[in-house]
């Protein structure tokens, strides 16, 4: 019986962990670069010619950034930072 118990204990720790860890990975935001509308940037693009949000001009620039659930950027079509800025070098080599 003890050990059925302890069984069942300890089964419903590990659900819970699970549980929680997707909750608090859920909490966690990040910049997704390349997915915001014009107007609807969170805040400096990566150009450095704007420090505000919402001061975007074109959808989906490479440069501009969203806040979106952790996890979720690549889903959505858009870029980490690294990756964002290593794209708008190559542009802007191409466009000199």
């Amino acid at each position: 019986m003890k050990s059925k118990i302890a069984v069942a204990a300890a089964l419903a720790s590990v659900m819970t962990i699970g549980v929680v860890d997707a909750v608090e990975a859920s909490k966690k935001k990040e910049k997704c670069y390349g997915i915001a509308a014009a107007g609807e940037n969170d805040c400096a693009n990566l150009a450095g010619t704007h420090s505000c949000a919402g001061q975007s001009t074109v959808d989906n620039d490479v440069g501009e950034w969203k806040l979106v659930p952790g996890g979720t950027c690549a889903d959505l079509g858009g870029f980490s930072k690294e990756e964002a800025k290593e794209i708008w070098e190559k542009m802007q080599k191409e466009d000199s």
